[in-house]
């Protein structure tokens, strides 16, 4: 049994940093439903982490999220938190030059969770709002870019993954899937299957690696009548897989 009653500001202070962590963005009502910590002391807990270095506020996502000094207190942090704090201001950049959202997204089971988007930077984006949409594996781009480019025996755990899988977008035969790698690899890229909806966008989407090991996934969403076929290649594939390789470059920075 301890011998003194716990600080309940620092029990509070961690509670919000675990919820920021797995949610990614987090916004101060999200942290109030998930908590039921006061909102104004949230507030001030926020602004003691962000003093100390564990928290950025992004005014353009409207919420809160984990800053590499996270690093610091546990030796396995190198996922979302990392990769966000890496891509945020080269996926900022693209969408300035390019006007498209790029959105960053993590594996949960059988999907990827968007944890970060630039719609708020574009002004053509389809979409309204994305975070935290779960993307399936077998038929979004951002899913296929983990599954296509993860390690073979990752590959067979999300396989079954997807065979158990609810959604009805990651039910496809095995002959199927190994096209989609096969085409994904060869090409450096995945797609999204033209047949699921919205049909009139299309995303195309690269892992962020770190040695063999995919972190998330990184991808541009456009509207197909104004990207032709032809011009994605120049237009969009190239300028985004330059981007990724800055971002896991600047990802190996923070991890040595």
């Amino acid at each position: 049994m301890a011998s003194f009653p716990a600080v309940q500001s620092v029990s509070r202070a961690l509670m919000l940093l675990t919820e920021i962590n797995r949610m990614g963005t987090a916004t101060i009502r999200a942290l109030n439903l998930r908590t039921n910590i006061p909102k104004p002391t949230i507030v001030r807990l926020l602004e003691t982490l962000i003093e100390a270095g564990y928290v950025y506020k992004d005014h353009r996502m409207g919420g809160y999220q984990v800053t590499n000094k996270a690093s610091e207190l546990s030796s396995g942090y190198h996922s979302g938190p990392l990769v966000l704090q890496a891509a945020r201001h080269w996926a900022i950049d693209l969408t300035r030059r390019l006007k498209w959202p790029v959105s960053i997204c993590t594996l949960q089971r059988d999907g990827v969770v968007v944890q970060y988007s630039t719609i708020p930077d574009s002004p053509i984006s389809p979409f309204h709002s994305t975070i935290g949409v779960k993307l399936s594996l077998g038929a979004r781009a951002m899913g296929r870019a983990y599954l296509c480019f993860c390690p073979e025996n990752e590959r067979a755990i999300l396989y079954q993954a997807m065979r158990e899988s609810p959604d009805s977008e990651n039910h496809f035969d095995q002959a199927s899937l190994e096209q989609i790698v096969t085409m994904a690899q060869r090409n450096g890229y995945a797609q999204r299957d033209r047949k699921v909806n919205p049909v009139t966008s299309g995303t195309i989407a690269v892992p962020l690696m770190l040695g063999d090991r995919v972190l998330a996934t990184f991808g541009i969403t456009f509207f197909r009548s104004a990207v032709k076929a032809a011009h994605v290649e120049d237009s969009l594939v190239i300028p985004l897989k330059q981007t990724a390789a800055q971002i896991e470059g600047e990802i190996q920075t923070l991890t040595h």
